[in-house]
């Protein structure tokens, strides 16, 4: 399904992509009410995103308003705009491992 594909990203335009959103749920859904298309759309946004447009919106808001709040937290915040630095030496988790060329003389008994 197209609407499932077409998550919200930052470099969208929040009011095209709310609009666009709202017109594949009103054809695959005739009878859905706001409530349930606002938890839709919220849904195919990212994490810290969603979250971000839960605290500022009310459940029965309007699309108009959904837009407007993707609009002002994209203008003033940098959710979703940068991915977090990671040193590549972060990545794994490094082993030293340390190889003898000769290995080392057993001894034959004690000394003393």
């Amino acid at each position: 399904m197209s609407f499932e594909n077409d998550k919200y990203s930052v470099d969208k335009d929040p009011y095209e992509w709310c609009l666009r959103q709202s017109k594949r749920l009103k054809a695959i859904y005739t009878e859905m009410n706001t409530k349930m298309r606002n938890h839709k759309l919220l849904t195919q946004m990212p994490g810290e995103l969603e979250h971000a447009v839960k605290c500022r919106c009310n459940h029965n808001c309007t699309l108009h308003d959904i837009a407007n709040t993707l609009q002002d937290v994209r203008k003033r915040t940098n959710i979703g705009k940068f991915t977090p630095y990671r040193s590549s030496s972060f990545k794994e988790k490094q082993t030293f491992r340390v190889e003898f060329k000769d290995k080392p003389k057993e001894r034959s008994g004690r000394s003393g």
